[in-house]
């Protein structure tokens, strides 16, 4: 059998997430259709992790195996046809049998992105707040508040190093102890809360705050947790010095709100290289 490497680009507003549920879109369920349509073959192709529904994609990976033999270009090619407009196929890949898309990853990066309505630079405490468009709104944030910019960099640089982030989880038993995560490396019942992370920062550009983050891995709801506990700091709910305090109180309701979905998007999964793979972009070019 083949072993399969996909990278996948997914607008989330109209699945209910990637698993698949029964009677619900999900970006998994029309992965796996769109496979059988092409191959005949019934698999099951593993993402390296679930995105929760409204949440987007960049670059998430997927996993699976084929006893067909077909070339990388033209598995891309159809599966770009049978699949919604929503989802997109970047690449395809022959991979080692070695290889599993959620059981390699090395690090993730994400990147959530609000619109602020209100600018706190503005001094008139009357201007009319920016109104975001419907063309916009289902992949930011439309947040109400003015936020400080200086005192939400202080808080995301303060998250950097290897924490225990039991704080940022979600508070949902069921969902903490279900083995999985939000767009991360499942993770088995009784989940390692300790996380490193890598880089976090946030950002001013195309007129939206833009936070990125990349770490080892991220507990279910741990960057929409962070970027609500963020935007806490920028209006002045809470300060860049409590950070430490919430880390180390290892309990939820010390952090800021979860953050609504449609902000969040999966950037990049990083894996150790694999040799000799085969590799296709969306052109079809073999690389």
């Amino acid at each position: 059998m083949g072993n399969w490497k996909l990278t996948l680009t997914y607008d989330g507003t109209t699945f209910h997430g990637w698993q698949v549920q029964p009677d619900l879109s999900t970006v998994q369920g029309s992965l796996q259709q769109a496979i059988l349509d092409v191959t005949g073959e019934t698999v099951l192709p593993q993402g390296s992790g679930r995105t929760d529904a409204g949440v987007h994609a960049l670059g998430q990976v997927a996993s699976f195996s084929l006893t067909a033999n077909i070339p990388p270009d033209n598995l891309l090619r159809a599966l770009n046809r049978i699949l919604p407009a929503s989802i997109r196929v970047l690449s395809a890949e022959s991979v080692p049998p070695s290889f599993h898309a959620r059981h390699n990853v090395l690090q993730k990066t994400y990147e959530y992105r609000i619109f602020e309505r209100r600018l706190a630079t503005n001094p008139a405490p009357r201007t009319p707040e920016r109104i975001c468009s419907p063309f916009l709104a289902p992949y930011v944030w439309d947040c109400r508040w003015p936020l400080a910019l200086e005192p939400m960099k202080q808080a995301a640089a303060a998250l950097c190093g290897t924490h225990d982030f039991t704080s940022f989880s979600a508070s949902d038993p069921d969902l903490t102890q279900r083995a999985s995560s939000e767009n991360s490396p499942d993770e088995p019942a009784g989940r390692d809360p300790i996380k490193t992370i890598h880089a976090s920062t946030i950002t001013r550009r195309d007129n939206l705050l833009i936070y990125r983050v990349t770490g080892s891995g991220f507990l279910h709801h741990m960057v929409r947790n962070i970027v609500g506990t963020l935007v806490d700091i920028g209006r002045g709910a809470l300060i860049p010095d409590d950070i430490p305090s919430i880390l180390a109180a290892r309990d939820r309701s010390t952090a800021g709100p979860t953050a609504p979905p449609q902000g969040l998007y999966l950037v990049e999964v990083i894996y150790k290289p694999h040799p000799d793979t085969i590799h296709t972009d969306d052109q079809g070019d073999a690389q």
